[in-house]
This record gives C-alpha cells, sequence and structure tokens, in this order.
C-alpha cells in the first residue's frame, strides 16, 4: 500500500480511497487499539509544567487547546509530563498548525482530479459521474461547484453527508462510504478512534457521534493523544512515537523485527513496519511471512504458528511471542551483537498532494525537531 499524507501535516501512511460520486480526501491507516497504558515513566514527583506555557507563541485560544490536552490526559491517565505534553504539542504542530479545520490549499482541484481518476479505473464514465454531481445540493448549489469551492476536510463531508441524504437510495448505496479518513488537528483516522472508543468509552459528554466529533478540537486531541502515547512499546525514544503516528501504532517496533529477520535469513527484506500485507483482500503471504516461512525450521515454529504470531503485529502482545523472540535470538547469533528493537520505518509517502519526496523517516525526524525545540524552551 502506498503512503501519503495530507498538508500541512503528515500523519502515518496514506492513500487514496474510492469516492462515492463526490468527494475525496486522503487516508491514514489505523490500528487496534490498545488499553489504557501510556508511554513509559512514572508521573512526576512534582508539579506538571504549565501547558500553556509550552505552546506557541502565536497559538490563539491558548488555554482552550492547554485545557483539552490537559483533559484528554486526565481521561487516558497519561502523565502530564513536560515531555508529553511537547510530543502532543509538536504532532498538532505538524499536522495542522493548531488549527482545528485546517485549509487545505487546492482542495477542490486536488478533488475533482481524483473524481475523475476514480471513476476511470472503475470504469464508470467520466460523463455520468460529472452528471451525477450536477444535481442541485440543499444549498441551492451543485454537488460539483461545492466540491470545487471546498477548502478543509469538514467542508467535503458535509457535501457526502448532503449527497448521501438527498440523492435517492444515497445513505443505502452509500453510507459507510465517506472518504474523509482523517480529521481535526491532529488529523485522527476515524476507524481508530471508532475502535479505541469501542475499548474505551469517549469520557466526554456529546451529543455528536464520533466521527463528528473529531472535527472538534477536544475529539481530535482525544483520540491523538490516545494514538500517540497510549500504548506500551520497547521504546527508549520520542521519535519512534512519531514515526508510529504516522506509520502506525508499533510501526517501529516491526520494522526493527524485520530488519532481524533479515539479519536471521540472510535474505533483502524492507523494513516498512508492515508485518502482514495491508490489503485484507490480498492473496497468499506477504514478503516478511515468505522470509519467515523460510526459517521455520529453525525456529522450531510451523507456517500456522508463525502466520498466528503475525497477525498480533498491531498489538503490544506481538513482542512477547516466540515468533519474535527466536527470531532476535537468532539474528544476535548470526550478528554477534545486540540489535535494537525500534528503528523507524522505511516508508515513501505518496499522493496527489505530495510533490517531493517524503518519507516516515522525514515525518519523524521534523516532529522530533519540534518535540526537541519544545523540550528545551
Amino acid at each position: 500500500m502506498t503512503r501519503a499524507k495530507r498538508l500541512p501535516g503528515l500523519q502515518r501512511r496514506w492513500s487514496l480511497v474510492p469516492l462515492a460520486l463526490g468527494c475525496v480526501l486522503l487516508n491514514a491507516s489505523c490500528t487496534n487499539p490498545q488499553p489504557r497504558t501510556g508511554p513509559p515513566g512514572a508521573a512526576p514527583a512534582q508539579a506538571p509544567p504549565s501547558i500553556n506555557s509550552l505552546l506557541p507563541r502565536d497559538v490563539s485560544d491558548r488555554a482552550g487547546w492547554a485545557m483539552d490536552i490537559r483533559d484528554s490526559f486526565k481521561a487516558l491517565n497519561i502523565p502530564a509530563t513536560r515531555e508529553n505534553a511537547c510530543a502532543v504539542i509538536a504532532v498538532i504542530e505538524q499536522e495542522s498548525g493548531f488549527r482545528v479545520d485546517p485549509v487545505i490549499p487546492d482542495l477542490g482541484a486536488i478533488a475533482w482530479h481524483e473524481i475523475d481518476a476514480r471513476a476511470s479505473e472503475a470504469g464508470v464514465p467520466r460523463a455520468l459521474v460529472h452528471a451525477a454531481l450536477d444535481l442541485r445540493s440543499s444549498d441551492g448549489r451543485t454537488y460539483g461547484e461545492r466540491i470545487r469551492a471546498a477548502r478543509t476536510e469538514k467542508q467535503l463531508n458535509d457535501i457526502y453527508e448532503d449527497f448521501i441524504g438527498q440523492v435517492p437510495l444515497g445513505r443505502r448505496l452509500f453510507s459507510g462510504w465517506n472518504p474523509i479518513h482523517t480529521r481535526g488537528p491532529m488529523q485522527v483516522n476515524v476507524a481508530f478512534a471508532a475502535r479505541f472508543q469501542a475499548v474505551e468509552p469517549y469520557p466526554f459528554a456529546t451529543t455528536r457521534d464520533i466521527p463528528d466529533e473529531l472535527f472538534t478540537r477536544r475529539g481530535s486531541l482525544y483520540f491523538g493523544i490516545a494514538h500517540l502515547l497510549a500504548y506500551q512499546a520497547p521504546y527508549d525514544r520520542y521519535l519512534f512515537r512519531f514515526a508510529d503516528y504516522n506509520a502506525g501504532q508499533y510501526a517501529s517496533r516491526n520494522a526493527a523485527f524485520q530488519r532481524a529477520v533479515a539479519v536471521a535469513s540472510g535474505e533483502p527484506l524492507t523494513a516498512d513496519g508492515a508485518l502482514l500485507p495491508h490489503d485484507s483482500r490480498a492473496q497468499g503471504a506477504g514478503s516478511t511471512e515468505l522470509v519467515l516461512d523460510g526459517l521455520a525450521g529453525r525456529l522450531h515454529l510451523s507456517d500456522a504458528e508463525i502466520h498466528a504470531a503475525l497477525e498480533q503485529g498491531t498489538m503490544q502482545g506481538f513482542g512477547e511471542t516466540a515468533l519474535y523472540r527466536r527470531v532476535f535470538a537468532l539474528a544476535e547469533r548470526r550478528a554477534g551483537r545486540r540489535l535494537p528493537r525500534a528503528v523507524v520505518p522505511q516508508i515513501r509517502l505518496r499522493g496527489p498532494k505530495i510533490e517531493r519526496a517524503l518519507t516516515t523517516d522525514w515525518y519523524a525526524h521534523r516532529v522530533n525537531g519540534r518535540f526537541e525545540r519544545c523540550v528545551r524552551g
């Protein structure tokens, strides 16, 4: 799967999703949420720093941003340390520049380009798609006119909701097809938020459903902080959490595991953090599993046991499997040294809004630079 992220910020691997006859945005991958655990380290003995004082100088409504960050820390049982606060601030600054509904340059033109591209891929005549979008919407403009004028995700989402509500059988035919998969100042993936909410019920009163709540500052911060910090991983640097925010929880751990697989087997393997194919419809084993199957005898594991372990790749428990332990033991015997348990995944970010070579490594180090400046004050 290709990865791409919307500007002004880049999050985890992004790829364009099918269009529901008129809307388009970029999709971020999601992972299975973990129980509330938080990053390593105990709560500070001293009073936590003022989050307000850590925010960039040009942020408006500083008290509101600080309150929502602080309330999310409390709800998620995450210590409000200077480092944790700066990690969140660095991600927000990268993803949206502290704008709740960030403007995306040329969004309307990008949307139309992707509509035409998806219609072509699906074998649907472009004229038919354009005719559907030439229908009048609830505000008097055609859907096409509104798409051309759209500047934010919220506006495109509203167009989609209007479209499926007004077009005959629209909701029955297109329910669940909303292409707006990431939302708010932390650009949180809708699917991640829904899964996390199923494990940890949303703690704040709201009249909105979870997807709409992500368009709010409070909702996006709560679920974004959960994605960034509310899981345990073998990381000694926040850099790897920033990489995971772009590539998916545990991607840095998994990339280190893939490096170990390559060392143990002597076979080349891209350390992208994806232990199984991204596309659930893919047939057969992925590259990591194929290399591991070749090591099955030396690992004293069956192909079925290897696959079952890889299925835990988005969870903390993968690091406790026999596969994980035996691969590292085999690789370290061959290398003659201890191998790292976390590396930044090798992922090239792709998408219509990305005009230069960007990678998860670029994203992680860019956010980490913001983080370090914040910590230093």
